[in-house]
């Protein structure tokens, strides 16, 4: 019995440092605040990768994103061009509410994806859908973006099952790169 309550309190204390986080309003005094609207307007590329647990790299891709708006409502429509052949896409209906706060839907996004931006910084949280090896799987992902400059931002994203992190993903975005869209990783 002993030993299962030490298992409870491990997985416990796991899960409690798991969902430590920064709030996205600790960047507010920033310098300059991130536009999403204005950003992600016309052709954004990015690059990025997927590590697991253990940090290590499994996949690579390339992002062809291309944004409009009307009014407070955006559509970014992303096409993702991974390492191993895979193409998939991702079309992001936003809406822009009231003091830096964003809702989105997406095909494999479960219910409603809520966001704010402070500052530098944007926070992105949804439940996406992910299909590994013919099943599909549910993860919590908490997004982070932080812009540079007005041409580039970087992004982390913690991929979580069950409190835990299985999965981390970084990004690159860039809107002044000479190249029109993504080419073929290997």
């Amino acid at each position: 019995m002993k030993f299962i309550i030490q298992i409870a309190l491990a997985i416990l204390f796991v899960g409690l440092l798991s969902s430590c986080s920064v709030p996205v309003t600790s960047y507010q005094n920033g310098t300059s605040d991130f536009d999403i609207k204005r950003y992600f307007t016309g052709k954004v590329i990015a690059y990025g990768m997927v590590q697991d647990y253990t940090n290590k790299v499994t996949r690579r891709f390339c992002v062809d994103i291309n944004g409009s708006w009307q009014g407070n409502k955006g559509l970014l429509a992303e096409t993702f061009y991974f390492n191993d052949g895979e193409i998939s896409y991702r079309n992001w209906q936003l809406t822009k509410l009231d003091d830096g706060k964003y809702q989105g839907t997406a095909e494999d996004v479960v219910g409603t994806a809520s966001g704010q931006q402070s500052g530098f910084a944007f926070q992105w949280q949804y439940q996406l859908v992910v299909p590994i090896d013919g099943e599909t799987y549910q993860f919590i992902l908490d997004d982070w973006m932080y812009q540079v400059d007005e041409y580039r931002v970087f992004n982390r994203t913690a991929m979580k099952k069950f409190g835990i992190k299985v999965a981390e993903i970084t990004l690159f975005f860039d809107k002044q790169l000479p190249q029109e869209s993504c080419s073929p990783v290997s």
